[in-house]
């Protein structure tokens, strides 16, 4: 039976005892207490089964709109009372445990026949990932008021969470500015001779012959020009390590989380210079690849691909991840591979597999460290596990160091960041990349 006992019953059960006190005079009023709490309790489960269907109560769950990371979102549970009475309920929701709930989620008030109620409680998402709703548990009180009846309606409501992009376009504007990104935008279309058709105007002595326009000359009986611009549609493709190094974590997130807001940063920043942009999320073999697009709604589908990716704990193959990146980008593009490097195999593996990119594409190798390690071997060291700690931390930028530069000596781009600095670092690289021309 799915009932608890309300307030009334507990009060009448707790006056039915009262007799008791002079049961020492007149034994017989024991029974009389007996037979009335049993009297009490029988009412009280058939008050139950009489009061338990509810058919025509329903409960729907409603969300103001896309979960995000720590983003607070508004969860109504909406009750329809469709029963043929009055009802007054106690409503609880079921909501996933990891999500952080601001206020309660707990109502009481009564639903008239035929109307319904809401009530609004908010929780907030800490992480990325699939998550889900439960049912939602309802007491209403019994017909004659003995008992609470219990149910679970409503139905289990799965959710995603996003990577928030509000953050991501706030480390954009931060890192690159409207009036910079125009600025270096028009620069950028003056440099060179370009191939891509910009307007038509009169021939001027000097002209090459090549970019004459017969058919506008015969058109006008005047000599017309055919006049080009710098191609301003790159093809950019950030390749996501989601390997053993990427699981580090830096505060509340990991490093692959602070690439992923980095990499959308980068995209929207893309997008807004008509960039063509694409990802590809690798391990030891590649987990999702989008090609590059420039459409309005390709940020929404790198949005869907990221959202419940995890990093593991395994080594990644570069080698297969290149190879993959190489076979479907036949065009030259800007190829950003965001990972971590501390030792000298890892380094070996990368140095050797960017051989499958060049010199097609551009690489860019940025590597995203735990902390700033040059701070921690320039302090002096207070005891014997400041040296050591030290001494790794002089290994790992010895190895980054060797890498990188022999990732530039073969005609490549490479950082060396931490989390805080990778989002402007990559948004500052990307702009000096589209201003010299360099694709």
């Amino acid at each position: 039976m799915r009932f608890v006992f309300s307030r009334r019953f507990l009060i009448l059960f707790a006056l039915g005892l009262v007799p008791l006190s002079l049961s020492w005079q007149m034994p017989q009023l024991r029974y009389a207490v007996l037979a009335f709490d049993l009297a009490l309790l029988a009412a009280a489960i058939s008050d139950y089964f009489l009061s338990r269907k509810t058919d025509g109560l329903s409960v729907d769950r409603r969300f103001a709109k896309r979960f995000a990371i720590g983003d607070p979102n508004d969860v109504t549970l909406r009750v329809r009372n469709d029963t043929g009475r009055d009802l007054q309920l106690r409503v609880k929701d079921e909501h996933p445990p990891e999500m952080l709930v601001v206020d309660s989620r707990e109502a009481w008030f009564k639903v008239s026949r035929g109307t319904e109620a809401e009530f609004t409680y908010t929780v907030t998402p800490p992480k990325r990932g699939r998550y889900e709703f439960g049912l939602t548990a309802v007491r209403f009180r019994s017909r004659l008021g003995l008992v609470w009846c219990q149910k679970r309606l409503g139905e289990a409501t799965p959710v995603k969470v996003y990577p928030d992009m509000r953050r991501a376009r706030e480390m954009e504007l931060k890192a690159v500015g409207a009036n910079t990104y125009l600025a270096i935008q028009r620069r950028s279309v003056r440099r060179g001779e370009g191939r891509e058709f910009e307007s038509m105007r009169d021939y001027v002595r000097g002209d090459e012959l090549r970019h004459i326009s017969w058919t506008t000359t015969a058109r006008r009986a005047k000599l017309t020009t055919r006049q080009y611009q710098i191609e301003r549609d790159q093809t950019i493709i950030v390749a996501l390590d989601s390997g053993r190094l990427m699981t580090g974590r830096i505060g509340n997130e990991t490093k692959f989380d602070t690439a992923i807001h980095a990499t959308l940063a980068l995209v929207s920043a893309a997008s807004r210079g008509g960039d063509n942009c694409g990802i590809a999320v690798f391990g030891r073999k590649v987990k999702k690849f989008l090609p590059p697009k420039k459409t309005i709604g390709h940020i929404d589908g790198i949005l869907e691909a990221l959202y419940d990716l995890e990093p593991e704990m395994i080594e990644p193959s570069y080698s297969r991840a290149f190879q993959f990146i190489a076979a479907n980008s036949k065009k030259r593009s800007f190829v950003i591979i965001l990972t971590d490097l501390i030792d000298k195999e890892s380094s070996a593996e990368l140095i050797n597999s960017l051989k499958l990119l060049r010199p097609t594409h551009l690489p860019l190798v940025v590597t995203i460290g735990d902390r700033d390690l040059n701070s921690t071997v320039s302090s002096v060291p207070a005891n014997l596990r400041d040296v050591f700690v030290q001494s790794a931390a002089e290994e790992i930028i010895h190895h980054r160091d060797s890498a990188l530069r022999q990732v530039e000596t073969m005609g490549g781009l490479a950082l060396d960041v931490t989390t805080q600095t990778l989002a402007p670092r990559l948004l500052e690289t990307y702009l000096k990349v589209k201003e010299r021309g360099l694709l």
